[in-house]
């Protein structure tokens, strides 16, 4: 099974998540996740290449927002809402509560 880094939520600073954030099909993803559920790559974009949605989830894991846990061959992504909360409160709300208005509903909504 492999292990995935995770900062721990204090390493966590403000410029690599609004980087993280910074990118279109990022923002899908986050908003996509934003429930708080668990989904696979494969779930989070089908139409995205393998490689590319591995990239952005890499992007996203690295900035303290994804956490990511591995059961057998399958990797599940969830947002790391309740300390991204505790570390930026009101961030997260309001950052994925605009990218919705604007349509970013998924990794592959660019409008």
């Amino acid at each position: 099974m492999r292990r995935y880094f995770h900062p721990d939520i204090a390493d966590i600073d403000l410029p690599a998540v609004l980087f993280a954030l910074s990118d279109a099909t990022r923002l899908g993803i986050a908003v996509a996740l934003a429930d708080g559920s668990e989904r696979t790559a494969g779930e989070l974009g089908g139409g995205i290449a393998k490689s590319t949605m591995t990239h952005h989830l890499k992007i996203l894991r690295e900035a303290g927002m994804l956490f990511v846990r591995s059961e057998g061959t399958r990797c599940y992504n969830s947002l790391r809402l309740e300390e991204l909360q505790s570390r930026f409160p009101g961030l997260l709300e309001q950052l994925l509560g605009h990218a919705v208005e604007c349509g970013y509903t998924s990794p592959e909504a660019h409008p």
